[in-house]
C-alpha cells in the first residue's frame, strides 16, 4: 500500500511498478467482464451455499525475505551469511530475539501479534515454496503467479482467482459483486472474474460531486441506460445495484468485535472493510488485496526498521481481522498471504538482500491445519543457483487444496490451466 512506498528502497523496477500500484496493466478493467471462452460452461445454484470459504489473497509485493519472516535458527549458515540482518536465536538473551514456533523455526518479534493465531492451530507457515520457474523480475514473476502458470501464453490473461469464480456458481444466487480487488485498479489475480470490481475505497464507491444532485443524476443515468442495449444496459444496472449494497453496509462506522484493534494505516483499513463487508453477507466470495514494500537491497532492518515495521504491519492487521472473525463465529473465511519470490540466502553489501527464489505462504483460517511451518525443508547448504532458498513446494499445490476442500472446486485444470501441473496435496487443509 502507499504508506510503504514512500520508504521503499526497491530496485528500478520495483519502483516503476509501485507508480502504477502493479495494476493498470493493459488487459486489467476490461477483462474483468469477459470469461474466457474455454471456461466451461456454469449451472447456477438457486441457494446459498454458506459451508464455502470466502478467500481473502494478500500479495505482498516486492518479494518477500521468507527467511527473516520465518527464521531456521538453528542452521549455522544462516548466521554466518547474514552477519547483521539475523534473528537472534531464541535463547540468546539478544535484543530482538527471536520466537520459537517448532524448535526449528521462529517468528521475528515484529511478527509477535500472529504467534496467538499459530497457537490456536490456524495459521500455518509454508516455507521454501514459490513459483518453480525461476524468475527474477517483479513484472514476471507477479504476472506469472496471478495468472497462475510459469511463461503463459499471451492468451491467457486471466487470474487464476477470477477463473475459479468464472468455473463455480455463486454462493449467492442474486450477488451483485463476487469478487473485489481493493485498489485503484483490480490485481491480475481477480481478472476475468464475473461480477468483480476493483474498489479503492469500499466506504466511497458511487456518484461523485455535489451530494444534494445525488439522487436526480443516478435517475438521469438508469434512465439512459435503460434505452440502451444490454451490452451496456446490464452492466450499468449492475452498478446501481452495487453502489446501493455497499451503502447499507456503512462501513466508516463498523465496530470490529472481540477487541479486534485494526491498525490506522491502508492495510488494516482494508483488512478492517473486508471484514465489514463479509459479515454483512451480500455474497461477495473474493477478496484481494496488497501490501508492498518488500523489495530491501539496501538498509533491510529486519529487527528494528523498514522490514520491522513491514511484519508488524501484516501481524498485527492478520491478528485483528482474526479476532474480528473470530468474536463473531465467523468460520468460512480462508485468508493466504504470498509473493512473487524470496531473497537472497546471504545479505549484500548495503545490509540489504537481492531477488532471490524459494519463499514462503501464510494460510490462515478455522479449515486450515496451522500451528505448524510445513516445508520440504532443502536446507542452506545446498543452495539454488549457489545463493537461494531452493523451492520444495509448488505455491500451486497450496491454492489448489484450499480451493477443493475449502472453496468448493476441485476443478484444478481450469484454474490452473498448466498442461504440466498436477497438485500434491500437502495437508493444508483440515
Amino acid at each position: 500500500m502507499s504508506d510503504h512506498k514512500e520508504n521503499c528502497k526497491g530496485c528500478q523496477e520495483y519502483n516503476e511498478l509501485s507508480r502504477r500500484d502493479f495494476v493498470g496493466l493493459s488487459a486489467g478493467v476490461v477483462a474483468a467482464a469477459v470469461a474466457p471462452a474455454w471456461l466451461p460452461r456454469v449451472v447456477y445454484a438457486d441457494s446459498h451455499s454458506s459451508t464455502r470459504d470466502v478467500m481473502v489473497s494478500i500479495f505482498l509485493r516486492g518479494g518477500v525475505d521468507g527467511l527473516s519472516m520465518c527464521v531456521p535458527f538453528t542452521e549455522d549458515e544462516y548466521y554466518r551469511l547474514r552477519p547483521t540482518q539475523a534473528v537472534p536465536q531464541p535463547d540468546s538473551g539478544a535484543n530482538f530475539r527471536a520466537i520459537d514456533l517448532d524448535g526449528f523455526f521462529a517468528f521475528p518479534p515484529s511478527m509477535q501479534a500472529l504467534k496467538r493465531v499459530y497457537d490456536q492451530g490456524e495459521l500455518l507457515i509454508v516455507h521454501a515454496c514459490g513459483l518453480e520457474d525461476s524468475n527474477r523480475s517483479h513484472f514476471d514473476a507477479m504476472h506469472f503467479m496471478e495468472v497462475g502458470r510459469g511463461h503463459p501464453p499471451a492468451s491467457l490473461f486471466t487470474g487464476w482467482l477470477g477463473r475459479h469464480l468464472a468455473v463455480t456458481a455463486p454462493t449467492m444466487k442474486d450477488a451483485v459483486l463476487r469478487g473485489v480487488g481493493i485498489s485503484f485498479g483490480l490485481q491480475r489475480s481477480l481478472v476475468g472474474g464475473p461480477r468483480t470490481l476493483p474498489i479503492n475505497d469500499l466506504a466511497d464507491f458511487g456518484f461523485a460531486g455535489y451530494g444534494g444532485t445525488v439522487k436526480e443524476r443516478q435517475e438521469i443515468l438508469r434512465e439512459l441506460y435503460a434505452a440502451s442495449k444490454d451490452i451496456l444496459k446490464d452492466p450499468a444496472k449492475d452498478t446501481f445495484r452495487t453502489i446501493k449494497t455497499l451503502d447499507r453496509i456503512k462501513f466508516d462506522g463498523y465496530k470490529p468485535s472481540g477487541g479486534a484493534s485494526y491498525r490506522d494505516d491502508e492495510f488494516g483499513y482494508a483488512l478492517r472493510s473486508t471484514a465489514a463487508l463479509i459479515k454483512a453477507d451480500v455474497g461477495v466470495e473474493a477478496v484481494a488485496i496488497d501490501l508492498g514494500g518488500w523489495d530491501t537491497h539496501d538498509t533491510q532492518g529486519t529487527l528494528n526498521g523498514h522490514m520491522a515495521n513491514l511484519m508488524e504491519t501484516l501481524a498485527d492487521s492478520l491478528d485483528a481481522f482474526h479476532r474480528d472473525l473470530e468474536a463473531d463465529r465467523v468460520k468460512n473465511v480462508v485468508t493466504v498471504a504470498m509473493s512473487e519470490f524470496g531473497r537472497n540466502v546471504f545479505e549484500n553489501g548495503s545490509a540489504g538482500t537481492d531477488h532471490g527464489f524459494g519463499g514462503i505462504m501464510m494460510a490462515m483460517g478455522t479449515g486450515i491445519a496451522g500451528g505448524r511451518v510445513l516445508t520440504k525443508w532443502p536446507g542452506l547448504g545446498d543452495l539454488f543457483e549457489d545463493q537461494d532458498l531452493r523451492i520444495t513446494i509448488d505455491y500451486r499445490d497450496v491454492l489448489a487444496e484450499i480451493l477443493d476442500k475449502r472453496m468448493g472446486n476441485p476443478d484444478y485444470r481450469a484454474v490452473f490451466p498448466d498442461p504440466g501441473f498436477e497438485p500434491v496435496v500437502q495437508g493444508v487443509t483440515v
